[in-house]
């Protein structure tokens, strides 16, 4: 493949953050490299043979682009389970059909992450055989391992415009589904990529010395350490500011491992792409966590091409730092929001007994209580912002971000259970007004968004 020369070398940037070959953290794909990016996979059944109108289109569209990228937030194994329901889980157990494999690949999927609060819900077991599935389907797919080593690798796609490769990794899982690499006679731990994040509460000056205060009648809730602009409370930590909310500071440990990794896996690509499944500050809140821009730009500096996040599954703006994209949040792509079979556990958790009622019944229970809304986060919008995302085409030219299409994308939310939860292009008004929320939301980001004949442009 011919390499492109470049005049303006980068800027040097701190030896943590990249490497000191001149211009090895610069894009280099031929000319129309595309990368088609979707959010999340919350995917149960397969779809590509079933009567869905319009997905073909969308089906056409992902085939197009020379990388199509997907978060996997399932497990893929077999009705016999060979992985068990784990007492701690993501909130649901997601697990599809194995024929989730070749589905997949029909629809052009050629790179997946793994690395989400899903990843263990059936176990280790279930972890290798949605491994294996997807092996078997030729299908790249990265943040999962049977050490951290292995999670935490880069790994690669080659394409006729240059070969990419994709890192995934996860700022919201269960702390037991977390990798490990071997320490002396103790062997690793499988499991995902993790970046641990440190969760502060923050609250009014005034309301931390009431904090304080509290802090100080109640017996052994002193901690050794006393800072002045904290209190450690119950577990909880607060801290002083200006604006109420939630702050994270990430694992300097973890932010080293993965910025090394991004190095590594852009010396030996063409095209990095960085992926982080985060839910955070939470599911209502329409801006990323306050950790979420800086870590995206140190990926950026280390060598990727593009971020993305999923996790949300709600709508987030667009930034373009350094002609990449930076994509908070691209929602759900598949919502299938029915599934089978389901732990215990999750009967528990909604007061439900397994003898009386059945899967669908206490999954549409989790619905009821657990999916916000566009009218709870926007005011008066479409339906429910579970069921809208967009699918992001970019396209290169030249080494560079030449141009970003947004494709609006609606998931069926008036059909029956059953049905719900598979994409199509969302069409006229309703189109619009997905295009128009990502809009307004990137403006904070300097980013314009132009809307021609219901796709979202943005150009350099």
């Amino acid at each position: 493949m011919e390499r492109h020369s470049h005049e303006n070398p980068p800027d040097r940037v701190e030896q943590d953050d990249s490497f000191d070959t001149v211009g090895s953290i610069e894009t280099n794909v031929e000319d129309g490299f595309t990368m088609a990016a979707v959010g999340d996979l919350l995917y149960a059944r397969p779809v590509t043979t079933g009567h869905h109108p319009g997905f073909s289109h969308l089906v056409e569209l992902l085939h197009e682009a020379d990388i199509t990228f997907g978060n996997l937030e399932t497990n893929i194994l077999d009705r016999s389970l060979r992985g068990n329901p784990q007492g701690e889980y993501g909130g649901a157990y997601c697990i599809s059909a194995p024929e989730l494999g070749p589905d997949l690949k029909a629809m052009g999927f050629n790179m997946l992450s793994r690395a989400n609060n899903h990843t263990l819900d059936w176990g280790v077991e279930g972890m290798r055989e949605t491994s294996r599935v997807l092996d078997e389907n030729g299908i790249v797919h990265a943040g999962a391992g049977e050490n951290l080593s292995q999670a935490g690798a880069a790994r690669f796609k080659e394409s006729p415009r240059g070969c990419a490769a994709l890192l995934s990794v996860a700022t919201t899982f269960s702390r037991m589904s977390r990798a490990c690499d071997p320490a002396g006679e103790a062997p690793g731990r499988p499991g995902l990529n993790g970046l641990r994040l440190t969760k502060s509460i923050v609250v009014p000056p005034e309301m931390l010395q009431d904090l304080k205060r509290i802090r100080e009648v109640l017996p052994g809730d002193r901690p050794t350490e006393q800072k002045p602009d904290l209190v450690v409370l119950g577990g909880a930590r607060y801290k002083a500011g200006d604006k109420p909310g939630y702050s994270y500071e990430p694992d300097p440990r973890d932010i080293h491992n993965i910025l090394r990794n991004v190095r590594r896996g852009k010396q030996i690509s063409d095209f990095c792409i960085v992926t982080n499944h985060g839910h955070e500050p939470g599911e209502w809140s329409l801006e990323p966590a306050d950790y979420e821009q800086s870590f995206a730009r140190r990926t950026i500096d280390a060598g990727a091409d593009a971020y993305i996040v999923h996790g949300p599954h709600v709508l987030r703006g667009i930034e373009i730092y350094k002609g990449r994209p930076i994509l908070y949040s691209l929602g759900n792509f598949f919502c299938q929001d029915l599934r089978t079979p389901v732990g215990a556990d999750m009967y528990d958790v909604y007061d439900k007994d397994p003898r009386i009622t059945t899967d669908a019944e206490v999954t549409i229970d989790e619905v009821a209580k657990g999916y916000p809304t566009a009218e709870g986060l926007l005011g008066a919008q479409s339906g429910p912002s579970f069921y809208e995302s967009v699918v992001a085409v970019s396209r290169f030219e030249r080494n560079q971000l030449a141009e970003l299409k947004l494709y609006p994308v609606e998931l069926r939310r008036l059909n029956r259970f059953a049905n719900r939860g598979v994409p199509r292009l969302a069409e006229g008004e309703h189109g619009k007004s997905i295009l128009e929320r990502v809009q307004r939301l990137s403006e904070p980001f300097g980013t314009r968004i132009k809307i021609e004949n219901n796709i979202g442009l943005i150009r350099l």
